[in-house]
């Protein structure tokens, strides 16, 4: 993990860490599960910021004032979160047509979110299918 990410993470609350830490794990298991390359990790507008060559960008953030949520933000104007949406429409809360909202308590569906996370890492590669391919 780069330096500047564990420097973020580091202000991160225990829960919140551990569901940042889940997350990502998730997102380097897809990457190589589908083959889909080397997966880019850099801080982007101050939040860990995940991206595959093909992919739409994926980043993480927990945040102060709503200590409560973990957010896994997605490109606005692709269909990624209309789509999850759908697919997925009891499995999560989201927030517009940017992000996935993970309560910090309760399980986490990771087996949905892996499937989230690896439509957004192909997202240009499927746009065009109808519920990208899902």
């Amino acid at each position: 993990m780069k330096t500047e990410i564990c420097d973020k993470l580091d202000t991160y609350p225990l829960t919140a860490a551990q569901h940042f830490r889940t997350i990502r794990n998730l997102i380097f298991a897809v990457a190589k599960e589908n083959a889909l390359g080397e997966v880019e990790e850099s801080l982007k507008w101050n939040k860990p910021s995940y991206r595959t060559k093909g992919g739409s960008t994926v980043r993480i953030d927990w945040k102060n004032k709503e200590p409560e949520h973990i957010k896994v933000y997605f490109h606005c104007q692709s269909v990624l979160v209309e789509t999850f949406r759908e697919i997925y429409p009891d499995e999560f809360i989201y927030e517009g047509k940017r992000a996935i909202v993970i309560a910090l308590t309760g399980n986490m569906n990771t087996a949905a979110l892996a499937h989230c996370l690896t439509l957004a890492l192909k997202y240009h590669s499927i746009k065009t299918l109808p519920l990208l391919g899902a």
